[in-house]
């Protein structure tokens, strides 16, 4: 399964990225960042079914520089493996809006100044598309 990079045009506040995938059988976790590039992470969205101790958890965390912050840990859960998904990341000013595929919507906070995104990458799901709008 090939992991997703893609360079973006400058996303800016308001600007909305959706993710569409299959969670393959036997997943132990998928994640998708966005930020600047790899190493500047605005959020990184890690669903965990088992993975670092933390079973069936969504967990988010920011990157600056390499090193990660404080994270979020999330206790609903609306992921199953083998089945698709679909994600949507809403870039605002001071926080991401993440609109999962049942239940209602996550906050994360923007823990550095941003004012463009240009990187997503996607990584242990069989993405299917990203869209931008």
């Amino acid at each position: 399964m090939a992991d997703k990079v893609v360079k973006l045009r400058a996303l800016r506040p308001g600007s909305q990225v959706e993710v569409e995938g299959l969670i393959p059988h036997g997943c132990k976790r998928f994640n998708v960042n966005l930020g600047k590039d790899p190493k500047n992470l605005v959020i990184h969205f890690d669903v965990r079914f088992d993975h670092l101790g933390d079973q069936r958890k969504i967990v988010m965390n920011s990157m600056k520089d390499r090193v990660f912050g404080n994270e979020q840990k999330e206790g609903f859960f609306p992921f199953q493996m083998g089945s698709d998904t679909k994600i949507s990341f809403t870039f605002d000013k001071d926080k991401i809006i993440i609109k999962l595929p049942s239940g209602g919507p996550l906050s994360f906070p923007i823990r550095f100044p941003i004012t463009t995104i240009t990187f997503v990458s996607v990584e242990e799901l069989e993405t299917k598309s990203i869209t931008l709008n």
